[in-house]
């Protein structure tokens, strides 16, 4: 084949056009995907003087999404379909699109459509002007529970109060990153990632832009409230030792109380020859304590757990393949 018929090769006239990728996770999205293509096609196809790329990481999709996205990438140039073994959870498939992503820019995008790709050269324009890192941060959030609206905000602002680094409130994946951005997070080698943590941390120059968030357009999330609240859990435990700190004041503070306590039954007993009694206050007093005890124990052994696991050294991701229009490659096994 000759190179410069290879679709993944700028042409000659082209080579010093800057390339965007546009990465996008995708679980279980089927119903979607048609619509997801035909409205980022119009929006790269009208960009000026820019390429454009495509890079679409199925994580373990049981809904035929996988094989969707492979048959669009097999016969549709810049578009590549990127295959995980099973479900490795998004931030895995994100890390996997970051690294597949060859752009000058990388957009980072969720299938469901909420996040309207149509602002894709608003981010741009603010990239140009210097910023490594676009956020997006909600300004409304149609389709969502006041419940579910409420404790975002609430949560967002607690990781900020507590974290050691400062994450944009109220973003969520959809942003823009330079290649000197997708570089350094290329250089975090940690297993238990929570990329919103992440892409504060590396603390290049980044512009805030506010836009409103639109219902899914079509399916169901995948996020019920427990995989939510592990999620933010994971961002707590992994950017603040907060927790830990908050147990150990528990633990002073009980232990004051209890010794206290334990002064006055005594002078009580000495003075008023009062008899032993209180039963009930004992056992209520035992379980109060038990319970802390326990709490403690768990939050440490969560902390624990992630230096088990980052110490086992396994790959933040398997791939199955990789599918794009010129071939069909198989790789083992890839992880950064």
């Amino acid at each position: 084949m000759n190179a410069l018929s290879d679709p993944w090769l700028p042409e000659p006239a082209q080579s010093q056009k800057p390339l965007l990728s546009v990465v996008i996770p995708v679980y279980n999205e089927r119903p979607v995907l048609p619509l997801l293509y035909e409205r980022l096609r119009a929006v790269l196809d009208a960009l000026d003087g820019i390429r454009h790329e495509l890079v679409l990481v199925d994580d373990g999709s049981r809904d035929g999404s996988g094989d969707y996205l492979a048959g669009l990438a097999a016969r549709t140039p810049r578009v590549k379909a990127v295959r995980l073994s099973r479900n490795f959870g998004k931030e895995a498939a994100l890390t996997a699109g970051l690294a597949q992503a060859r752009g000058d820019a990388v957009v980072i995008l969720d299938a469901d459509l909420q996040d309207p790709p149509e602002l894709i050269p608003q981010m741009l324009d603010a990239w140009r002007a210097g910023a490594d890192v676009v956020c997006m941060r909600r300004r409304s959030r149609a389709g969502e529970t006041w419940f579910k609206r409420g404790s975002a905000h609430l949560f967002y602002r607690l990781l900020n109060r507590i974290s050691d680094v400062d994450i944009p409130e109220d973003t969520g994946d959809f942003r823009l990153l330079s290649r000197q951005a997708v570089d350094a997070l290329e250089q975090l080698g940690e297993r238990k990632r929570y990329m919103k943590g992440l892409f504060a941390w590396i603390g290049l120059p980044t512009r805030v832009i506010e836009y409103d968030r639109a219902p899914r357009a079509a399916g169901a999330s995948k996020w019920d409230y427990l995989g939510l609240l592990g999620l933010a859990f994971e961002g707590i435990t992994s950017f603040s030792v907060a927790p830990l700190r908050l147990t150990m004041g528990a633990g002073i503070v009980t232990a004051l109380a209890g010794i206290l306590y334990g002064l006055w039954i005594v002078a009580k007993t000495l003075v008023l020859g009062d008899p032993v009694q209180g039963y009930p206050s004992l056992i209520s007093v035992m379980t109060f304590l038990g319970g802390i005890q326990l709490i403690s124990i768990g939050l440490l052994g969560e902390y624990v757990g992630k230096t088990y696991f980052e110490a086992k050294q396994r790959p933040v991701y398997l791939i199955r393949d990789v599918v794009q229009a010129r071939a069909k490659s198989k790789l083992h096994a890839a992880s950064n």
